[in-house]
C-alpha cells in the first residue's frame, strides 16, 4: 500500500519535525513493514514546470500516433517562447495545462532529459506522465491539471503534483487489514508517537429510514450481513475529479477513472471500506443480493465475460447479475460519461467467501483485498455519507433524503483474558493495569471479570495480577482478534517488542537428526548423486488424475482428501501418489525445451480415514489434553513419506563417443534399489517381483518387497497413461514408501580379506517365467559362505534353447577370509549352488 505522509497527517498530529528514519522505524515496531520511504523532492531534479498547452500538430506517417507540441512554460525556458515538444499521449487538447520537465532534468530512475531531433522535428523537454514522475503506475496518458489548480505556466509543478511529500511503500500482513486504510495507519502511529488521533470514523452520519433509497432484499445475510445505499440525483457528469483527489489516488496506485468512481476509491482508502457507483438510471427494477446459481453469466468492468458458480455472491436486478459482489462491478451498470443519478452502496462481505471468489476468478482487486481481511462492519454508513458529501460538493446533485441500512452483523463476543497471561506468555512483567490500558488503546472494551486460578503448568511463580480475568470486547474494526493468544500480541506489540528479551532456549540433550530424517537425506544424496534433479510439486490434485493414472474403482489411491478451502477450484484433492504432480513436472519441462530427464521427489501423500468424523473442537487457551490429540489425531489423513523418480529421454547422452541410451524400465527399478540400499536395507532382504499395478504397464513392472512386504513399484508405464497424459513413449518411473520400510538394522563391519578371489561363470537355463531375481536368490542359497558376489551379466534366448526358454549368465565371485581356496573347493561351490537352482527353479547349466 502506497500512502502520502502528508494525507496521513490529515488524521494523526504527527511531530511536524518527524524524521523520516523515526517514521520508518515507528512503523517497523508496529509489525508494519516498510517496503520504502520515497521523498519526492529528491526523486527528480532540474527544472520541473506547470505548461500551457498552446499548439498540436498531428504528424502522420509513422507507426503510432505522434503530436508536435509548442508549450508554454513562461519564462522557465529563458526566452519565453513557447516549448517545442514531441509527444506521444493524447489525452489533452489545446489550453489543458501540463507538467513538463526541461532538458538537464533527470527522473526517476536516472532517466536525463536533453533536447534532440525526433519524428523530423526538435524536441526540447517532454510532457510527464504520473508513472514517469514515479507517482503511481499510469502510464495511459500524460497528467492533465484541474481547474481547481492555480499555477501558472513556469510555476513549480512539484507541490502542485504532489513531489513535495514523502510516499510510504507498505506490506501489509493478511491479519490486518485495518492498516489497508489511512485511519488504520493513522491510529497505530498515535500508539507508537502518543499523540492524537482525528478518527473520520466518528462523523455524523444519517442513520437508515424507513423508506429505503432503493429497493433491496438480501437473501444471504451470512454473506452480506450489512448492505447500505443512498441515491445522489443531478449530478454533472462532467464534473472533473479535483487534481488534490487524483493526486492522492496516483500516489496510491489507483487510476483516475471518472467522479462517483474517484470518490468511492478514495473512501475506501481513507475509511477502509470498499464501495462501488451504480448507474441508478441503468439498473431495472429492484436489486437483490443473493448466491449466484450455477452458469450464470456477468461481463466484469475489466471486459472479461465470467462464468460464475454457487458460491459466489452477486447483486442482481431484473436483467440477472450486475455486479460480482465485494469484486467487482458489471459492466450493465457501470457509471458512464452521461450518469447524473449515482447510487452509492457500502456493504460487508463475508471475507471467506470474497477470498474464493476472487481466486477464483483471479481477480484480485482492491476491494477484494481488503474484504478477505476483514473490513469494520460499523463504518458503512460513515463511508456512505463521505462518499455523498464528496460528489455534491464537486459534481453538484442532489443527494436523497432515504438512506437503506439493512443490519444483521452480530455483536462481538467478549474474550476472556487472565490478567496474568501476557506476563506469563512473554517473560516481561505487565500489570494488569498495564494491560487494561494497552488493550483500550487497540480500541478494546475491557470489564474487570470475576477471578480464577492460574492454571498454566509452564507457569514459574506468581505473576502480578494472577486470579484476575478481564472481559475483553474487541473493536469491530479488528476481526483478527479472536482468542486470549490475539490479545497478548497486541499488549506485546504496544509495549514494544524490544522490551522482550532474546534468549535462545536451551538445546535438548539428543542425537542430532532422527532416523526417519537421516533416512531422508540418505535417499536424496543417493538419488542426487546418480544425477537425479530434485523437484518439490504442489500437493493439489484434480479430480480426473485417477482416471487419467488408470486406477481401479476399488484401488486405496482413488478417495482422496478434499479442501474446504482449496488454493484452486480444479484441483481440489490432496495427492494420495506423488506420480500425479511429478509428472505433471516433466511434462511442462518437456514443453520448455527439456527431452532427457530425471527428477525425484520426497514428500507426504495423504490418505483418508473412513468414517473417522469431525475433528474435536480445540481452543487456543491452553494445551489440549491427551483424549482431544488423540481425537484429533484420529482425523487427520494418513500421511506416509514417499519417494518417486520419473525418467524420459536418454539416461547416457549420445556424444562423439556414441548413441545415447535410452532410460528404460530397468533403470527405474535400479533407482528403487539404490533408494533401498540408501534406506539401509540389505540386499538380502529384498526381492523383486513381476507384477501388474496401475499406472504402469503389465509386462514391464515390478513390485518391490522388504521381508516379504510390497513398499513400491517401479517399471515403464502403461501406454494409455502415457498418452493421456500427454509423455514421451516408454516414459518410466518408480514410487516407493518410505515410511514402510523397516528401521534400518546395525550393520556390521565389513571382513575384509587379502587373500585372492575365484571368479567363475555360470550359464543356467530356465523358463521365461523365472524372474532373474529368483535364480540369483538360489545361486547364493546353495553356494554357501564362500560366495562374496553374484551379478547378472547376460540374458540370451534363441532357437537352440526352445520355446519359452531363456539362459541367464551369472559372475560368481568365491573367496575365504583365511586362505587361497583351492580349485576344487571353488567348484565344489560353485556345483553346490547350481544344484539349488535346479532342485528349486528346474534350471539346467547351458550346453549341459
Amino acid at each position: 500500500m502506497r500512502v502520502s505522509v502528508s494525507w496521513l497527517r490529515e488524521y494523526v498530529d504527527l511531530p511536524a519535525d518527524l524524521p523520516t528514519g523515526d517514521l520508518e522505524q515507528a512503523l517497523v515496531d508496529l509489525g508494519i513493514e516498510v517496503e520504502s520511504v520515497v521523498d519526492l523532492a529528491a526523486s527528480v531534479t532540474g527544472q520541473l514546470v506547470v505548461g500551457e498547452v498552446r499548439e498540436i500538430e498531428e504528424l502522420t506517417g509513422f507507426k503510432k500516433p505522434i503530436r508536435f507540441c509548442r508549450v508554454d512554460v513562461g519564462d522557465a525556458n529563458g526566452t519565453g517562447e513557447p516549448q517545442e515538444i514531441v509527444c506521444g499521449a493524447r489525452n489533452f487538447a489545446v489550453g489543458d495545462r501540463v507538467v513538463v520537465i526541461l532538458p538537464g532534468g533527470v527522473l526517476p530512475g536516472g532517466f536525463a532529459i536533453g533536447a534532440r531531433k525526433t519524428y523530423g522535428h526538435n524536441s526540447a523537454g517532454m510532457i510527464c506522465s504520473a508513472k514517469e514522475l514515479g507517482l503511481g503506475d499510469d502510464h495511459s496518458g500524460i497528467i492533465v491539471l484541474g481547474p481547481d489548480v492555480t499555477a501558472k505556466p513556469g510555476d513549480d509543478a512539484r507541490p502542485v503534483v504532489g513531489l513535495d511529500d514523502v510516499v510510504l511503500d507498505l506490506e501489509i500482513t493478511p491479519d490486518r487489514g485495518y492498516a489497508l486504510s489511512l485511519r488504520g495507519l493513522a491510529r497505530e502511529l498515535s500508539h507508537a508517537f502518543d499523540v492524537p488521533l482525528h478518527d473520520p470514523a466518528l462523523a455524523p452520519a444519517p442513520s437508515g429510514t424507513e423508506t429505503p433509497a432503493y429497493p433491496v432484499e438480501v437473501r444471504d445475510t451470512v454473506g452480506c450481513d450489512r448492505f447500505t445505499a443512498r441515491l445522489v440525483r443531478g449530478v454533472d457528469p462532467s464534473a472533473p475529479t479535483p487534481s488534490w483527489m487524483q493526486q492522492r489516488l496516483v500516489t496510491a496506485g489507483i487510476r483516475s477513472i471518472s467522479l462517483p468512481v474517484d470518490i468511492t476509491n478514495y473512501v475506501m482508502l481513507e475509511l477502509g471500506q470498499p464501495m462501488h457507483a451504480f448507474d441508478a438510471d441503468r439498473v431495472v427494477g429492484p436489486l437483490v443480493v443473493r448466491r449466484a446459481e450455477a452458469g450464470e453469466k456477468l461481463t466484469t468492468l475489466d471486459g472479461v465475460h465470467r462464468v460464475l458458480t454457487a458460491d459466489d455472491m452477486v447483486i442482481c436486478d431484473d436483467t440477472g447479475p450486475i455486479s460480482l459482489a465485494a469484486v467487482m462491478g458489471g459492466e450493465t451498470s457501470e457509471v458512464v460519461a452521461d450518469t447524473t443519478t449515482v447510487l452509492f452502496e457500502a456493504a460487508h462481505w463475508d471475507p471467506a467467501m470474497v477470498g474464493r471468489t476472487a481466486r477464483r476468478h483471479k481477480l484480485f482487486s482492491e476491494a477484494a483485498k481488503r474484504w478477505e481481511r476483514g473490513v469494520d462492519p460499523a463504518v458503512a454508513l460513515v463511508a456512505l455519507e463521505r462518499a455523498v458529501r464528496l460528489l455534491t460538493e464537486h459534481g453538484g446533485g442532489t443527494p436523497g433524503a432515504e438512506v437503506l441500512d439493512i443490519d444483521h452483523v452480530r455483536p462481538r463476543t467478549p474474550i476472556t483474558l487472565p490478567a496474568d497471561l501476557p506476563t506469563r506468555r512473554v517473560g516481561v512483567e505487565y500489570p494488569p493495569a498495564r494491560v487494561v490500558a494497552l488493550l483500550e488503546r487497540v480500541g478494546c472494551t475491557v470489564a474487570q471479570g470475576v477471578d480464577r486460578l492460574s492454571e498454566d503448568p509452564g507457569a514459574v511463580g506468581v505473576a502480578s495480577g494472577a486470579g484476575t480475568a478481564l472481559s475483553v470486547t474487541p473493536p469491530t474494526w479488528r476481526p483478527d482478534l479472536t482468542d486470549p493468544a490475539d490479545l497478548v500480541e497486541e499488549v506485546v506489540r504496544l509495549d514494544g517488542y524490544d522490551r522482550v528479551p532474546s534468549v535462545l532456549p536451551t538445546a535438548p540433550p539428543g542425537r542430532g537428526l532422527t532416523p526417519r530424517q537421516r533416512r531422508r537425506r540418505a535417499v536424496a544424496g543417493s538419488l542426487a548423486e546418480r544425477g537425479y534433479v530434485e523437484v518439490l510439486a504442489h500437493p493439489f490434485v484434480s479430480p480426473e488424475l485417477a482416471d487419467q493414472l488408470g486406477l481401479a474403482a476399488d484401488d486405496p489411491r482413488r478417495p482422496a482428501v478434499r479442501l474446504a478451502n482449496p488454493l484452486s477450484e480444479e484441483e481440489p484433492l490432496l495427492r494420495t501418489t506423488l506420480l500425479g504432480p511429478l509428472l505433471g513436472i516433466l511434462k511442462r519441462n518437456l514443453g520448455r525445451g527439456h527431452r532427457d530427464l530425471a527428477l525425484y521427489e520426497i514428500g507426504a501423500v495423504f490418505h483418508p480415514r473412513v468414517g473417522a468424523g469431525s475433528p474435536p473442537a480445540m481452543g487456543v487457551d491452553r494445551r489440549p489434553t491427551d483424549a482431544e490429540f488423540a481425537a484429533a489425531d484420529a482425523v487427520v489423513p494418513a500421511q506416509p513419506v514417499h519417494v518417486a523418480v520419473v525418467l524420459a529421454g536418454d539416461l547416457d547422452p549420445a556424444g562423439w563417443w556414441g548413441a545415447g541410451r535410452p532410460a528404460g524400465w530397468a533403470d527405474a527399478i535400479e533407482a528403487a534399489r539404490d533408494v533401498l540400499d540408501a534406506a539401509g536395507i540389505p540386499g538380502e532382504r529384498v526381492e523383486v517381483r513381476a507384477a501388474e499395478y496401475a499406472p504402469w504397464h503389465p509386462g514391464r513392472c515390478a513390485e518391490l518387497r522388504v521381508d516379504g512386504a510390497v513398499v513400491g513399484h517401479a517399471g515403464e508405464l502403461h501406454p494409455v497413461v502415457v498418452a493421456a497424459l500427454e509423455l514421451p513413449r516408454r516414459t518410466c518411473a518408480m514410487e516407493l514408501d518410505l515410511d514402510a520400510l523397516p528401521p534400518t538394522p546395525v550393520t556390521p563391519a565389513p571382513t575384509v580379506s587379502g587373500f585372492p578371489p575365484a571368479l567363475i561363470d555360470v550359464a543356467l537355463v530356465v523358463d521365461d517365467s523365472v524372474p532373474a531375481e529368483q535364480v540369483r536368490r538360489a545361486l547364493e542359497a546353495g553356494a554357501g559362505e564362500l560366495l562374496e558376489d553374484v551379478r547378472l551379466f547376460d540374458v540370451y534366448s534363441g532357437a537352440q534353447l526352445g520355446d519359452g526358454r531363456r539362459s541367464l549368465a551369472y559372475k560368481l565371485t568365491f573367496r575365504a577370509p583365511d586362505r587361497t581356496l583351492t580349485v576344487e573347493e571353488a567348484v565344489a561351490a560353485r556345483d553346490a549352488a547350481v544344484a539349488v537352482a535346479a532342485e528349486r527353479l528346474g534350471a539346467t547349466l547351458r550346453g549341459a
